[in-house]
Protein backbone atom coordinates (compact mmCIF):
# COMPACT_ATOMS: atom_id res chain seq x y z
CA UNK A 1 0.00 0.00 0.00
CA UNK A 2 1.40 3.63 -1.02
CA UNK A 3 1.72 5.60 1.70
CA UNK A 4 -0.17 8.30 2.99
CA UNK A 5 1.79 11.67 3.37
CA UNK A 6 -0.21 13.69 5.22
CA UNK A 7 -0.96 14.21 9.25
CA UNK A 8 -3.90 12.43 10.78
CA UNK A 9 -5.59 13.76 13.84
CA UNK A 10 -7.87 11.43 16.17
CA UNK A 11 -10.04 13.60 18.21
CA UNK A 12 -10.90 11.32 21.20
CA UNK A 13 -9.33 8.48 21.22
CA UNK A 14 -11.07 5.47 23.08
CA UNK A 15 -11.69 1.96 21.63
CA UNK A 16 -12.35 2.77 18.12
CA UNK A 17 -9.73 5.59 17.43
CA UNK A 18 -7.06 3.67 18.95
CA UNK A 19 -7.64 0.81 16.99
CA UNK A 20 -7.91 2.59 14.06
CA UNK A 21 -4.45 4.51 15.06
CA UNK A 22 -3.07 0.70 15.27
CA UNK A 23 -4.34 -0.10 12.38
CA UNK A 24 -2.91 2.22 10.20
CA UNK A 25 0.33 2.14 11.54
CA UNK A 26 0.58 -1.79 11.02
CA UNK A 27 -0.30 -1.62 7.34
CA UNK A 28 1.90 0.79 7.02
CA UNK A 29 -0.59 3.38 5.80
CA UNK A 30 1.27 6.13 7.49
CA UNK A 31 3.82 6.29 10.25
CA UNK A 32 3.09 6.77 14.18
CA UNK A 33 4.51 10.45 13.84
CA UNK A 34 1.59 11.25 11.17
CA UNK A 35 -0.94 10.53 13.85
CA UNK A 36 -2.17 12.77 16.69
CA UNK A 37 -4.19 11.13 19.41
CA UNK A 38 -6.25 13.43 22.21
CA UNK A 39 -8.22 12.81 24.73
CA UNK A 40 -8.90 14.65 27.99
CA UNK A 41 -6.97 12.97 30.13
CA UNK A 42 -3.75 11.85 28.29
CA UNK A 43 -2.65 9.83 30.89
CA UNK A 44 -4.23 7.04 29.15
CA UNK A 45 -2.31 7.52 25.51
CA UNK A 46 1.14 7.67 27.62
CA UNK A 47 2.05 4.23 26.17
CA UNK A 48 0.79 5.39 22.33
CA UNK A 49 3.32 8.38 23.04
CA UNK A 50 6.16 5.81 23.43
CA UNK A 51 4.90 4.15 20.72
CA UNK A 52 5.92 7.28 18.21
CA UNK A 53 2.23 9.31 18.43
CA UNK A 54 1.91 12.37 19.03
CA UNK A 55 -0.80 13.08 22.11
CA UNK A 56 -2.66 15.99 23.09
CA UNK A 57 -5.24 17.32 24.99
CA UNK A 58 -5.96 20.30 22.91
CA UNK A 59 -8.38 19.39 20.05
CA UNK A 60 -7.89 23.02 18.16
CA UNK A 61 -4.23 22.32 18.01
CA UNK A 62 -4.46 18.91 16.69
CA UNK A 63 -6.64 19.46 13.91
CA UNK A 64 -4.79 22.78 13.05
CA UNK A 65 -1.85 21.09 12.23
CA UNK A 66 -4.04 17.65 10.56
CA UNK A 67 -5.26 17.09 6.69
CA UNK A 68 -7.60 14.16 8.02
CA UNK A 69 -9.63 14.80 11.07
CA UNK A 70 -11.23 11.97 13.00
CA UNK A 71 -13.85 12.39 15.00
CA UNK A 72 -13.85 9.68 17.31
CA UNK A 73 -16.01 10.85 20.13
CA UNK A 74 -19.99 9.45 21.55
CA UNK A 75 -22.87 11.80 19.29
CA UNK A 76 -23.66 12.78 22.71
CA UNK A 77 -20.31 14.67 23.16
CA UNK A 78 -19.85 15.85 19.29
CA UNK A 79 -21.61 19.32 19.64
CA UNK A 80 -18.94 20.51 22.13
CA UNK A 81 -15.78 18.34 20.28
CA UNK A 82 -16.95 20.61 17.10
CA UNK A 83 -17.36 24.26 18.83
CA UNK A 84 -13.90 23.51 19.99
CA UNK A 85 -12.49 22.99 16.68
CA UNK A 86 -14.78 25.36 14.45
CA UNK A 87 -12.42 28.02 14.41
CA UNK A 88 -9.35 25.94 12.94
CA UNK A 89 -11.38 23.94 10.61
CA UNK A 90 -10.03 24.65 6.75
CA UNK A 91 -12.76 23.18 3.90
CA UNK A 92 -9.54 23.45 1.69
CA UNK A 93 -7.43 21.27 3.64
CA UNK A 94 -9.25 19.56 6.08
CA UNK A 95 -11.18 16.19 5.22
CA UNK A 96 -13.91 15.35 8.05
CA UNK A 97 -14.69 11.74 9.13
CA UNK A 98 -17.28 11.15 11.70
CA UNK A 99 -17.34 7.85 13.26
CA UNK A 100 -20.26 8.72 15.65
CA UNK A 101 -23.82 7.16 15.18
CA UNK A 102 -26.87 9.16 14.15
CA UNK A 103 -25.12 11.75 12.79
CA UNK A 104 -25.32 13.39 9.78
CA UNK A 105 -22.69 14.83 7.12
CA UNK A 106 -24.85 18.30 7.27
CA UNK A 107 -25.54 17.80 11.11
CA UNK A 108 -21.67 18.34 11.23
CA UNK A 109 -21.41 21.15 8.36
CA UNK A 110 -24.28 23.26 9.92
CA UNK A 111 -21.55 23.67 13.06
CA UNK A 112 -18.65 24.44 11.27
CA UNK A 113 -18.93 25.53 7.20
CA UNK A 114 -20.65 24.58 4.37
CA UNK A 115 -18.13 23.76 2.71
CA UNK A 116 -15.88 21.36 4.47
CA UNK A 117 -15.68 17.35 3.15
CA UNK A 118 -17.32 15.27 5.40
CA UNK A 119 -17.42 11.19 5.26
CA UNK A 120 -18.88 9.55 7.53
CA UNK A 121 -17.61 5.79 9.14
CA UNK A 122 -19.39 2.92 11.26
CA UNK A 123 -16.89 0.26 12.04
CA UNK A 124 -17.60 -2.17 14.95
CA UNK A 125 -15.34 -3.17 17.78
CA UNK A 126 -13.92 -5.79 15.86
CA UNK A 127 -11.54 -3.47 14.92
CA UNK A 128 -9.66 -3.97 17.69
CA UNK A 129 -8.21 -7.28 15.72
CA UNK A 130 -8.25 -5.95 12.35
CA UNK A 131 -11.85 -7.57 11.85
CA UNK A 132 -14.51 -4.50 11.17
CA UNK A 133 -17.28 -4.61 8.99
CA UNK A 134 -17.37 -0.67 8.42
CA UNK A 135 -19.76 1.40 6.33
CA UNK A 136 -19.14 4.36 4.76
CA UNK A 137 -21.40 6.82 3.30
CA UNK A 138 -20.92 10.58 2.67
CA UNK A 139 -23.38 13.06 0.61
CA UNK A 140 -20.63 15.76 -0.24
CA UNK A 141 -17.35 13.92 -0.25
CA UNK A 142 -15.30 13.49 -3.16
CA UNK A 143 -14.71 10.01 -4.89
CA UNK A 144 -11.16 10.83 -4.16
CA UNK A 145 -11.74 11.20 -0.50
CA UNK A 146 -14.33 7.91 -0.47
CA UNK A 147 -11.44 6.46 -1.73
CA UNK A 148 -9.22 7.50 0.83
CA UNK A 149 -11.11 6.72 4.13
CA UNK A 150 -12.08 3.35 1.64
CA UNK A 151 -8.20 2.79 2.60
CA UNK A 152 -7.45 3.87 5.84
CA UNK A 153 -10.29 1.38 7.42
CA UNK A 154 -9.50 -1.36 4.90
CA UNK A 155 -6.18 -1.59 7.30
CA UNK A 156 -8.49 -3.13 9.88
CA UNK A 157 -11.64 -5.10 8.92
CA UNK A 158 -13.86 -4.98 5.38
CA UNK A 159 -15.35 -1.62 4.04
CA UNK A 160 -18.73 -1.25 1.99
CA UNK A 161 -19.65 2.09 1.02
CA UNK A 162 -23.47 2.76 1.79
CA UNK A 163 -25.91 5.60 0.99
CA UNK A 164 -26.11 7.84 3.90
CA UNK A 165 -29.40 7.64 4.65
CA UNK A 166 -28.23 3.84 5.48
CA UNK A 167 -25.88 4.83 8.45
CA UNK A 168 -28.35 4.31 10.85
CA UNK A 169 -29.22 0.96 9.21
CA UNK A 170 -25.68 -0.23 9.60
CA UNK A 171 -24.86 0.64 13.11
CA UNK A 172 -27.96 -1.77 13.68
CA UNK A 173 -26.72 -4.52 11.88
CA UNK A 174 -22.83 -4.01 11.92
CA UNK A 175 -22.00 -2.31 15.35
CA UNK A 176 -24.53 -3.53 17.56
CA UNK A 177 -24.79 -6.58 15.63
CA UNK A 178 -21.78 -7.98 16.92
CA UNK A 179 -23.36 -7.98 20.68
CA UNK A 180 -25.97 -10.01 19.11
CA UNK A 181 -23.93 -13.09 17.84
CA UNK A 182 -21.94 -12.63 20.53
CA UNK A 183 -25.15 -13.69 22.89
CA UNK A 184 -25.98 -16.16 20.55
CA UNK A 185 -22.90 -17.63 20.81
CA UNK A 186 -23.11 -17.04 24.61
CA UNK A 187 -26.62 -19.30 24.17
CA UNK A 188 -25.22 -22.07 22.43
CA UNK A 189 -22.22 -22.30 25.43
CA UNK A 190 -24.93 -22.82 27.48
CA UNK A 191 -26.51 -25.25 25.93
CA UNK A 192 -23.73 -26.82 25.92
CA UNK A 193 -23.19 -27.02 29.31
CA UNK A 194 -26.96 -27.99 29.80
CA UNK A 195 -26.21 -31.30 27.63
CA UNK A 196 -22.91 -32.12 29.49
CA UNK A 197 -19.28 -29.99 28.64
CA UNK A 198 -17.75 -27.99 30.74
CA UNK A 199 -18.20 -24.07 30.63
CA UNK A 200 -14.83 -23.42 29.11
CA UNK A 201 -15.24 -26.38 26.52
CA UNK A 202 -18.71 -25.89 25.45
CA UNK A 203 -17.22 -21.71 24.91
CA UNK A 204 -14.63 -22.83 22.71
CA UNK A 205 -16.56 -25.60 20.50
CA UNK A 206 -19.36 -22.33 20.29
CA UNK A 207 -16.92 -20.01 19.43
CA UNK A 208 -15.56 -22.07 16.50
CA UNK A 209 -18.50 -23.11 15.64
CA UNK A 210 -19.50 -20.08 14.53
CA UNK A 211 -16.29 -18.85 13.35
CA UNK A 212 -16.93 -21.69 10.99
CA UNK A 213 -20.06 -20.98 9.97
CA UNK A 214 -18.99 -17.35 9.08
CA UNK A 215 -15.90 -18.46 6.86
CA UNK A 216 -18.14 -21.03 5.07
CA UNK A 217 -20.56 -18.06 3.51
CA UNK A 218 -16.82 -15.55 3.27
CA UNK A 219 -15.33 -18.53 1.29
CA UNK A 220 -17.95 -20.32 -0.44
CA UNK A 221 -19.72 -16.94 -1.54
CA UNK A 222 -22.83 -19.11 -0.09
CA UNK A 223 -26.30 -18.29 1.20
CA UNK A 224 -27.32 -19.37 4.95
CA UNK A 225 -30.34 -21.84 3.35
CA UNK A 226 -27.52 -23.31 1.35
CA UNK A 227 -25.54 -24.18 4.11
CA UNK A 228 -28.27 -25.17 6.17
CA UNK A 229 -29.48 -27.63 3.96
CA UNK A 230 -26.09 -29.80 3.53
CA UNK A 231 -26.37 -30.42 7.57
CA UNK A 232 -30.34 -31.11 7.83
CA UNK A 233 -31.33 -34.46 6.63
CA UNK A 234 -35.04 -35.76 6.95
CA UNK A 235 -36.26 -36.27 10.15
CA UNK A 236 -32.86 -35.54 11.87
CA UNK A 237 -31.56 -33.94 14.71
CA UNK A 238 -30.46 -30.26 13.31
CA UNK A 239 -34.23 -29.60 11.33
CA UNK A 240 -35.24 -30.84 15.14
CA UNK A 241 -33.30 -28.48 16.69
CA UNK A 242 -33.98 -25.19 14.16
CA UNK A 243 -37.84 -25.74 14.43
CA UNK A 244 -37.65 -25.68 18.19
CA UNK A 245 -35.83 -22.44 18.24
CA UNK A 246 -38.13 -21.18 15.43
CA UNK A 247 -41.15 -22.01 16.85
CA UNK A 248 -39.45 -19.56 19.95
CA UNK A 249 -38.76 -16.93 17.55
CA UNK A 250 -35.08 -17.03 17.48
CA UNK A 251 -35.04 -15.32 14.16
CA UNK A 252 -37.90 -13.22 14.75
CA UNK A 253 -36.55 -11.88 18.08
CA UNK A 254 -32.85 -11.08 16.11
CA UNK A 255 -34.90 -9.13 13.60
CA UNK A 256 -37.01 -7.06 15.95
CA UNK A 257 -33.93 -6.10 18.02
CA UNK A 258 -31.87 -5.38 14.98
CA UNK A 259 -35.22 -3.11 13.85
CA UNK A 260 -35.57 -1.39 18.01
CA UNK A 261 -31.70 -1.03 17.76
CA UNK A 262 -31.80 1.15 14.42
CA UNK A 263 -34.52 2.91 15.84
CA UNK A 264 -32.88 3.94 19.02
CA UNK A 265 -29.24 4.85 17.07
CA UNK A 266 -31.24 7.56 14.89
CA UNK A 267 -31.74 9.48 18.07
CA UNK A 268 -28.59 9.23 19.96
CA UNK A 269 -27.44 12.72 18.59
CA UNK A 270 -29.16 16.45 20.30
CA UNK A 271 -28.59 18.82 17.52
CA UNK A 272 -29.66 21.47 19.92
Amino acid sequence: MEQYQGKIAILGSGNIGLSLAKGLVKADYVQAAQICLTRRNIDHLKPFAELGFEISADNAAAVAQADVVVLAVLPQQLNQLLEQISSVINPEKHLLISVASGVTCQDIRSRLTEQVQVVRAMPNTAIAIGQSMTCVATDNGTDAHVIEVTRMFETVGAVVKINEDLMTAATALCACGIAFFLRAIRAASQGGVEIGFHAEDALKMAVQTAKGAADLLLQMKSHPEQEIDKVTSPKGCTIAGLNEMEHNGFSSSLIKGIKLSAYKAGNLYTKE
